[in-house]
């Protein structure tokens, strides 16, 4: 058992310049919410240039196959990882050639993208990104006409019309056509400026002083210009340079945000921002170079927003609990989804929440859009810095201390999984039990979730308590019942 944050293909190795350098083994990943892999290799072993023509190819045909007519546009948008003008050319080819008309707003964050799908009345969207993961890899993210993720039976279509290539390419006189908006940015900001809940004077009145990490992509174009229409007094940037070299591994641990931390106690900052190269989360570092906590992104907005707006939330099954207290707190009821976007936005609109999202600093912001936005996440943040007049540390402390400890194993492939799930829930019968997406169990101390691999025999091993030593112990207790029960099946 270890510690697992993200992709394994990939190992990285010291480099005495400044960032990693990392040796990959050739990964090509299929799945319902889209396709990412790395880029080269052999097709069908990586992310090839045959792989992405085949795969946005499917997509147009279930577009076409969706709205019933031949036609109609798409939304493409990209992070600046290296491959990515690579890749956009290849996709904007295979969606013109099936008779797509292609919007191109070039380089833009994923709630960009989801945002202009929607005002553009376009039949749905694909955003190049492999979001947090480094630099040799990217993905195809794929949007339907509401602009959000699709859902895992349209997933499913899209692999079975790559699979078995029932797509047809569109003759030359039916051919679709190229359209460039270079303005979206602006455009995203100005919504976000106009929302009720993001008050600028107060951010003004402040004096507010921000260090941003956007780590060389999307985020450096956007971000700063967002903060300071914002108000914010001053804004230190690091990494802002547009230019798809990742000066330290993209995903926004602790581990990874030295610099940002060092740079805010240096310039005596009143907080730290970074988000993921295409800028679907948030993390937060306070006045004293500490982490908020990438969990308690969304706890503070959500504590925002329910002081002004009480209602209900939502977020998946292995985020903090301390959005449940919180909601609790403000007179509201705090709903549980499966793990991934599209059915947190499903339970969220089940269940009217005026907010939610994901524990990975991804804020949800119904009267924004239905898609994680950082940029929302980040006025809406300073916002509630700016109106408390206390310190980020000090709206850390308003928040119960939780920590999560992530694990996994990875068991013989004889085991069955779905009865090894119902063995354990055997064991912990007392507690709360929850089988919506593998085997969730609340206990007054903490919880456990586990969840099966679709595509591997894997169990991922979440534990949650008030101490980091307590959520370890879970997660050992339980990997012994895991390795008990198994022999047994």
């Amino acid at each position: 058992m270890y510690k697992f944050y993200g992709p394994e293909p990939c190992t990285g190795l010291a480099d005495s310049a400044f960032f990693p350098i990392f040796v990959c083994i050739m990964t090509l990943i299929k799945s319902i919410s889209g396709i990412r892999g790395t880029i080269g290799g052999k097709p069908g072993d990586g992310l090839t240039p045959l792989d992405i023509v085949k795969f946005s190819s499917a997509y147009a045909a279930w577009v076409i196959e969706n709205t019933g007519k031949q036609g109609g546009s798409i939304i493409v948008g990209r992070d600046a990882r290296t491959s990515g003008e690579m890749v956009e050319q290849l996709v904007i080819g295979s969606l013109t050639g099936m008779g797509m008309d292609v919007i191109n707003l070039g380089l833009a964050t994923t709630p960009t993208v989801e945002i202009a799908v929607v005002a553009e009345k376009a039949s749905g969207g694909i955003i190049l990104t492999a979001s947090h993961n480094p630099g040799e890899w990217n993905a195809l993210k794929l949007l339907n006409n509401k602009g959000e993720f699709i859902s895992a039976e349209d997933g499913q279509r899209i692999l079975n019309l790559a699979d078995t290539e029932a797509y047809k390419f569109a003759p030359v006189d039916k051919i679709g056509r190229i359209q460039s908006i270079e303005d979206y940015a602006e455009r995203h900001i100005s919504k976000i400026l106009s929302l009720e809940m993001v008050n600028t004077n107060a951010i003004k009145s402040a004096g507010i002083k921000v260090v941003v990490d956007c780590v060389n992509s999307v985020g450096g174009i956007v971000l700063p210009q967002l903060l300071r229409e914002l108000g914010v007094k001053e804004v230190i940037e690091l990494y802002c340079e547009p230019s798809g070299i990742f000066p330290h591994n993209p995903e926004p641990l602790p581990e990874h945000l030295t610099d940002l931390s060092k740079a805010v106690v240096e310039h005596g900052a009143d907080v730290g921002l970074v988000v993921d190269p295409d800028v679907d989360r948030l993390a937060i570092v306070d006045e004293k170079g500490n982490m908020f906590g990438e969990e308690y992104t969304l706890v503070a907005v959500a504590d925002y927003i329910l002081e002004r707006s009480p209602g209900n939330t939502v977020s998946n099954l292995s985020s903090t609990r301390a959005l449940k207290d919180v909601t609790l707190s403000h007179g509201g009821t705090y709903f549980a989804s499966s793990v991934g976007e599209v059915n947190v936005v499903r339970t969220m609109k089940q269940n009217d929440a005026v907010i939610g999202g994901e524990g990975n600093g991804g804020v949800i912001y119904p009267e924004m859009h239905y898609g994680r936005d950082a940029l929302t996440g980040a006025a809406l943040f300073l916002s509630h810095l700016a109106l408390k007049g206390i310190s980020c540390s000090k709206i850390r402390e308003r928040y119960p201390d939780y920590f999560i400890s992530k694990n996994k194993i990875t068991l013989d492939t004889a085991v069955q999984m779905d009865k090894l799930l119902d063995e354990l829930a055997g064991y912990y019968k007392q507690y709360i039990i929850n089988r919506e997406d593998g085997l969730k169990i609340d206990m007054p101390g903490g919880w456990i979730h586990l969840r099966k691999s679709n595509t591997e025999p894997i169990i991922r091993i979440y534990s949650e308590a008030a101490t980091m030593s307590e959520a370890d112990s879970m997660a050992e207790i339980i990997t012994g019942h895991i390795m008990d029960s198994k022999n047994s099946l």
